[in-house]
């Protein structure tokens, strides 16, 4: 019951104005599965700055093998207002990814209210460019690209692999992206999120997305599903109904378009389960990896 408390505190606290992201990570990794304690990564390879901003930084793990890698850049969570690539990312994928020999990235990226949503998914295009300028460097194959994110970092990379004004206002499309890999995420229908939602929370997203219809949809992923797309999608979830609702809208309207999209749901609710999803991920006797892993072979063709 007390860890129960805890973690709808620890909720409350996450959107809360003025909190501390180094603090919020570092509780969570004392008393969640996947957290800190249970596994630390190796040191990135490299960190890349792509604008001037502090946020704007990318750290990088080759892959072990010698030749050019396919490259997975992971997009971290915390309600669009906080977070970041060093406490909102799971401990055991850098290591994983690259025992199975792809390069994997962790960004990090402006938040809110200091830029607004549509300035992020910016950001997740611009960061994508600045690894692939550096493909030779990094030992990156830009034939192979994958953007994974999770809770709304699961939504930007779901908006960037919808709507392709992002990746060219980089210098981008969807042939320089193979797949996404959307985890357990919120908002791809932002109307319904906002609906759907608890009074504490529905303010935060207006706070986030604002109440204009035209600006919610036009940063809704199911808005922009029908047109081309990201090649492929893996939708994970937990048992958190609005995250299944979420999921299931996403899935349809992008099968409808053509665009292939796997499923794929776990044990775990609430916030204990949102963020074990997160926090395990590539741990190998964690059940999401395997699937993951099985996912990122078809997609690279490997």
């Amino acid at each position: 019951m007390w860890k129960t408390i805890l973690l709808t505190l620890a909720a409350l606290v996450l959107l809360s104005p003025g909190t501390s992201e180094a603090g919020l990570g570092a509780w969570f990794a004392r008393r969640l599965p996947g957290g800190e304690s249970d596994a630390a990564p190796p040191p990135p390879t490299a960190t890349v700055a792509y604008g001037d901003d502090p946020r704007q930084r990318i750290d990088v793990w080759q892959a072990r093998a010698r030749n050019p890698a396919p490259l997975v850049m992971f997009v971290h969570g915390g309600a669009w207002k906080y977070g970041s690539k060093n406490h909102a990312a799971s401990r055991w994928l850098p290591g994983h990814l690259g025992e199975r020999g792809y390069a994997y990235a962790a960004i990090d990226y402006r938040l809110v209210p200091a830029v607004t949503v549509e300035q992020q998914a910016e950001d997740v295009a611009h960061a994508l460019r600045a690894l692939l300028d550096r493909a030779p460097q990094l030992r990156i194959d830009r034939s192979g690209v994958v953007l994974m994110g999770h809770s709304a970092g699961a939504h930007l990379v779901a908006l960037v692999g919808t709507d392709e004004r992002y990746l060219r206002a980089a210098g981008l499309g969807f042939a320089d992206l193979d797949g996404v890999i959307a985890n357990d995420g919120a908002a791809y229908d932002v109307p319904m999120q906002i609906h759907d939602s608890p009074r504490r929370l529905r303010k935060t997203y207006i706070e986030v997305f604002g109440k204009d219809p035209a600006r919610q949809l036009a940063l809704s992923p199911v808005q922009h599903a029908a047109a081309p797309n990201a090649r492929a999608f893996l939708l994970l979830h937990v048992q958190r109904p609005d995250g299944v609702r979420q999921a299931a809208v996403l899935g349809t309207a992008l099968r409808n378009a053509g665009t292939a999209v796997d499923f794929a749901s776990f044990p775990g609710k609430g916030l204990r389960g949102h963020l074990r999803i997160n926090r395990e991920l590539g741990n190998p006797d964690y059940a999401p990896t395997a699937v993951v892993d099985a996912w990122l072979r078809k997609t690279f063709g490997r």
